[in-house]
């Protein structure tokens, strides 16, 4: 080493080793100690990414720690300050609105997000010396976007008895905190129930419940969940929307009976009655029927009868049938 380095030299490496043991060392991340439990309580808590509409605003959750002995210095006079991943200062003029620093939330809001905004972050706290850190890695990536998803239903489909209960839930993302998006139900067919919900990484969704009875008047009736982001960059409310088309199953309804000739008939005359109804499964058997007081006898099957008018003809009614129940004209 002597062959290598003077003495001036050797006495330099040696101070240098001496001051790194004993955790004094300085880098653009601020002062920090190289024990191993000190060092691991600088963190940050960040999302890997959340996505905001073009337009729109959007919240980045966000919580640190720092060494114990720095707590001190968390005061009001703390910056919260996010960079690329160039290390570049960013979003400054996206007026942004940081959370309580002093308790280690870090939770900022951006304004008017665009495009070209789409990238990697890192937080930086900066209460002045000694305590300035740049956490990073992690990174948060904001995804700014025109494609921005469409709610989700669910069930996604539904297929169901009439008189039996329904719940439909729609959810869809909540980028910014304090503009969460408005879901409107179409048509609105029962008591509906609003919460804004917290995934595991932090960020926000906004889901609508729904609960009405299923009747046959729904059947084949679109129903429709529209989520609505407020923009902020001049531009139209974005409407997004999501739906179905309900499968339900009931009996026949609306029963009548057509008859072909139609007006006035001779006696002895031939006459075609048809049986006509709505019902989902489609009616599986028709039987006709005439009733003479309190009697009803059945005088045919299926969906046409034809008969011979005759002056003691008797009232005919039909009844149609299927896996649900049954209806009457």
């Amino acid at each position: 080493v002597q062959q290598i380095f003077n003495s001036r030299e050797i006495q330099t490496v040696q101070r240098t080793i001496t001051n790194l043991l004993k955790g004094k060392y300085r880098n653009a991340k601020g002062l920090f100690s190289f024990s191993g439990s000190n060092c691991n309580s600088f963190k940050v808590n960040l999302p890997q990414t959340v996505k905001v509409m073009t337009g729109s605003c959007v919240t980045v959750p966000c919580s640190f720690d720092v060494q114990d002995k720095y707590e001190q210095n968390l005061n009001d006079n703390c910056e919260a300050i996010w960079r690329s991943r160039n290390n570049v200062r960013q979003l400054t003029d996206r007026n942004p609105q940081t959370g309580d620093l002093t308790k280690k939330n870090c939770t900022t809001t951006f304004s008017n997000m665009q495009t070209g905004l789409t990238k990697d972050y890192y937080f930086r706290i900066d209460c002045q010396s000694p305590l300035i850190w740049s956490f990073k890695p992690p990174y948060v990536k904001i995804e700014v976007t025109d494609n921005f998803p469409s709610p989700t239903l669910t069930p996604s489909t539904l297929k169901i008895k009439e008189g039996e209960s329904v719940s439909l839930t729609c959810s869809a993302p909540a980028p910014c905190l304090p503009h969460p998006p408005t879901l409107i139900w179409t048509p609105k067919l029962g008591d509906i129930q609003e919460t804004l919900q917290e995934k595991q990484d932090k960020t926000k969704f906004k889901t609508s419940v729904m609960n009405f009875t299923a009747s046959h008047l729904h059947h084949e009736q679109k129903i429709s969940c529209t989520a609505v982001y407020k923009k902020q960059d001049g531009g139209s409310d974005a409407p997004l929307t999501k739906s179905l088309l309900p499968d339900i199953s009931y009996s026949p309804k609306n029963v009548t009976v057509s008859v072909s000739p139609s007006g006035p008939v001779l006696e002895n005359s031939n006459v075609t009655l048809t049986c006509n109804s709505d019902a989902n499964p489609a009616e599986q058997n028709y039987t006709w029927y005439g009733a003479d007081g309190g009697q009803e006898t059945v005088i045919g099957n299926g969906k046409i009868l034809n008969i011979k008018v005759s002056s003691d003809m008797r009232n005919l009614f039909c009844k149609a049938v299927n896996e649900i129940g049954e209806g009457r004209s």
